[in-house]
């Protein structure tokens, strides 16, 4: 398999599931995280620590991210990035972004934070439950399943 899944470490709440349908599909992963996120290396699992700037773990990610790797974010811009770079992109609660999708994705973003300039208060993602965490694992499955199936 010439693919790799690549992680917005950053507050990724699925990490554990990540790594299970990783080493299901024979992956290697690389995970990146600013150095205010310490990971620790596992088997199968490489760890990079950047700077804790605002978008260095966005940009060593473009700088990283090959043509059918798949990247798990729940960053709509670094999504678009990698559906550019023929790369594969899923949010940490499963869904999968295209290029049908993403477009209205990064207008609603930019629409929210219109809002939050103007003084309105938005509501942020609800809470993860181990229902969220079991749609995503299914939902990274299918994904890796078709790939390999490809």
């Amino acid at each position: 398999m010439t693919y790799k899944l690549i992680v917005d470490a950053d507050a990724c709440p699925v990490k554990t599931e990540i790594r299970t349908a990783a080493a299901r599909f024979n992956l290697g992963v690389l995970m990146v995280a600013s150095f205010d996120h310490r990971l620790q290396p596992q088997e199968g699992v490489e760890v990079v620590q950047v700077d804790r700037s605002d978008q260095s773990v966005d940009l060593y990610i473009a700088n990283k991210i090959r043509p059918g790797d798949v990247l798990v974010t729940q960053d709509f811009g670094l999504a678009a990035l990698a559906l550019g770079k023929k790369a594969h992109a899923i949010s940490n609660r499963g869904q999968w972004f295209t290029e049908r999708t993403i477009d209205f994705l990064l207008d609603r973003r930019h629409e929210q934070a219109r809002l939050r300039r103007g003084g309105k208060h938005t509501k942020g993602p609800k809470a993860m439950t181990e229902a969220d965490r079991e749609e995503f694992l299914q939902s990274l499955t299918k994904l890796l399943t078709r790939l390999q199936e490809n």
